[in-house]
């Protein structure tokens, strides 16, 4: 006995569970309860389709955050400038015979291990750095003074 496909028309056999001219299932071929596949013009769950192949659902959304942002004013407390920062930079600046110098690079050093330690609550480190860099051509000063001293006392 034959049977005519339905997608084409063509003849086959009544045992073929696919048409042999374009591929289509045969009826009663696919498991009960199967969905129509692509182009071929039938409703889903027509009796004899494959179910078209679907990708999965996406996941579903992260949940909402929890608690609402801070409200005006209350955010990070304002960061302070640090003040032995400050005298750091001015004393490298004065030098005051280089006793400034000395004081800066004290003044300096201990400004920037504080500012570093306080996790952003004081600024000031630009300042502390200048102070430890002035502190130190004024210390090259001092022993190029020194040098020339002694040079010269030698020389007379």
């Amino acid at each position: 006995m034959s049977v005519a496909c339905r997608q084409c028309g063509s003849e086959m056999t009544a045992e073929a569970k696919f048409c042999p001219a374009c591929g289509t299932a045969v009826a009663g071929a696919a498991e009960p309860g199967a969905s129509n596949g692509a182009g071929h013009g039938l409703p889903d769950g027509a009796p004899g389709y494959a179910a078209p192949i679907r990708p999965p659902p996406p996941p579903p959304a992260p949940p909402p955050t929890q608690g609402y942002p801070a409200p005006y004013g209350y955010g990070a407390p304002p960061t302070s400038t640090n003040g032995m920062a400050v005298a750091a930079m001015v004393l490298g600046i004065l030098w005051l015979y280089w006793l400034g110098s000395i004081l800066a690079l004290i003044f300096g050093y201990v400004a920037k291990s504080r500012i570093d330690r306080s996790g952003g609550r004081q600024g000031g480190r630009g300042m502390a750095i200048a102070g430890i860099v002035l502190g130190w051509v004024g210390v090259g000063l001092l022993v190029v003074v020194i040098i020339a001293a002694i040079v010269a006392a030698s020389n007379d």
